[in-house]
């Protein structure tokens, strides 16, 4: 029987340790045109009986490109990206043909040697990925043959991080399980990762890539790994840029019934700059009556405050539960520092959730220095760091830009909570159509707001202007949007979000 519908790419917690030993398959087709590109997709639903209502959807797109000018484009909504196949030149006489003579056509076995392994080490791990069509020319395989890239690739379900330069990245997963990566890179790619109090001069260069298999050499078969986001160990692939280290791995028993090696998991020790823990768990929506995974993450960030304290939601929004700046053990951040600066483990400063409640609830991604919570200092002479304990929490989340309203809908009979909003810019492509680049700038114009959630919580639907005259002006000549993050409840039920955090 074949599935139909809509289902998420992603997979649902596992309900036995045990592997799957019979499965049943299901495989549908899609295909369309579109932007010069011919698409297929071949969606295949995994189903074991030895899982409750648990499922993997795994989709294979094809996408190929005709133009040597054009670039291809690579993207997973959900999941990263996972090169199966890779070809450029001409393995038939349909492909890419219109308006080409055909002796242009006739070699039918032109194949570029390597394209595959160049794309993998482009685009594996990544969500989005773009590469242009002629760097895949020299040399020719075929001189005279018109020559087509194409691509087949899945969106496979994955934990995706990101870290930024000089803070360390932590890779963990459940008892019994071991890390295998898809792709890790060091470099940057856009201007809206960690970039918090940079200056534009560094974070300008955002053709900065260098993939890498050092993360995979040093963690794969582990079950915790920690690596740091450093040139020291990755190399320096463009000098001057404030680079992140991105990587996307799963955690999957092993496939045999050896005992695990010493691979323990790692405490929170001495040399962590920024740590990153993972504890998952299903959820049931009773709203959609659907599965999901929400996650609860613990993010450390050593007490040097330059360094980016940095939240991210893969999927879902960002909902601080804990948030502490100080010290509470003796041993978190402890490398190289003398037994004085870590005696008082009851060092906290007071309102620090708050702090990163109102910067972080309801975004998918929010960086903070460490300076935004270290005044007053809390505890002279000791060392201290920032703990931030979150769930990344599904959520229905919107946009509306300045001088627009925003319209908030629940369905009949289900009324709006309001998980977090702001008012500001936070990158340069939201809102920025034919817009001066003096008006989108400033990508620390921050302003979160209470006022969405007093006008609208509680309604059924509820309509807002994103405007200065509602929210104030926290940039002026920057233009402006409202981004919003809300849930759709039955009045009366205990919220989602209590029955998660128990507060």
């Amino acid at each position: 029987m074949c599935l139909t519908g809509h289902l998420p790419l992603g997979p649902a917690k596992p309900c036995s340790a045990s592997p799957p030993h019979s499965v049943n398959i299901c495989v549908c087709v899609y295909v369309w045109y579109e932007y010069g590109c011919i698409h297929f997709y071949v969606y295949t639903f995994v189903l074991n009986k030895y899982f409750l209502f648990c499922f993997l959807a795994v989709a294979v797109e094809t996408v190929t490109t005709c133009l040597v000018e054009t670039v291809q484009r690579l993207s997973c909504e959900t999941g990263v990206i996972s090169v199966q196949e890779a070809l450029y030149g001409r393995t038939d006489s349909k492909t890419c043909t219109e308006g080409k003579p055909p002796e242009q056509l006739a070699n039918t076995n032109c194949i570029q040697g390597g394209t595959v392994d160049v794309i993998k080490k482009r685009c594996d791990g990544k969500k989005v990925c773009e590469i242009s069509v002629n760097v895949f020319g020299t040399p020719d395989p075929c001189p005279g043959t018109f020559k087509y890239l194409q691509t087949k690739y899945s969106c496979l379900p994955a934990i995706h991080q990101v870290t930024c330069e000089h803070s360390f990245m932590q890779l963990h997963c459940d008892q019994g399980q071991v890390i295998t990566l898809y792709g890790a890179d060091y470099g940057r790619r856009d201007q809206t990762t960690c970039i918090y109090k940079r200056p534009a001069t560094q974070i300008g260069n955002i053709d900065c890539s260098n993939p890498t298999s050092v993360v995979s050499s040093r963690c794969d078969g582990k079950n915790s790994c920690l690596i740091e986001a450093s040139n020291s160990v990755f190399g320096d692939p463009c000098v001057g840029t404030v680079k992140y280290l991105e990587v996307a791995y799963i955690c999957e028993y092993p496939s045999t019934n050896t005992e695990e090696s010493s691979h323990q998991s790692h405490q929170p020790g001495s040399s962590e700059t920024m740590l990153h823990f993972r504890l998952c768990t299903t959820l049931l929506l009773a709203a959609t009556w659907s599965l999901t995974v929400v996650c609860t993450e613990r993010a450390i960030t050593c007490g040097n405050s330059r360094n980016v304290h940095r939240l991210s939601c893969d999927t879902g929004v960002i909902s601080v539960q804990t948030a502490v700046y100080g010290r509470s053990d003796n041993e978190t951040c402890s490398e190289g520092r003398p037994q004085r600066q870590l005696a008082n483990t009851e060092c906290a400063q007071d309102g620090t959730v708050d702090v990163v409640k109102r910067r972080c609830d309801g975004k998918r991604q929010c960086e903070l220095n460490l300076n935004v919570v270290s005044t007053p200092n809390p505890c002279p002479g000791i060392s201290k760091y920032l703990e931030t304990s979150y769930i990344c929490f599904p959520a229905i989340r919107l946009v509306a830009c300045e001088g627009s309203l925003a319209h908030l809908q629940c369905a009949k009979g289900q009324v709006i909570f309001v998980y977090g909003a702001d008012y500001g810019r936070r990158d340069q492509t939201t809102c920025a159509f034919r817009r001066p680049p003096s008006q989108l700038d400033d990508v620390l114009c921050l302003r979160p707001t209470t006022k969405v959630a007093e006008s609208c919580n509680g309604k059924n639907s509820c309509t807002i202007r994103a405007s200065n005259s509602v929210f104030g002006d926290p940039c002026v000549g920057t233009y402006k949007y409202l981004e919003v993050a809300y849930i759709c409840e039955y009045p009366g039920l205990t919220p989602l979000l209590q029955k998660l955090t128990g507060h």
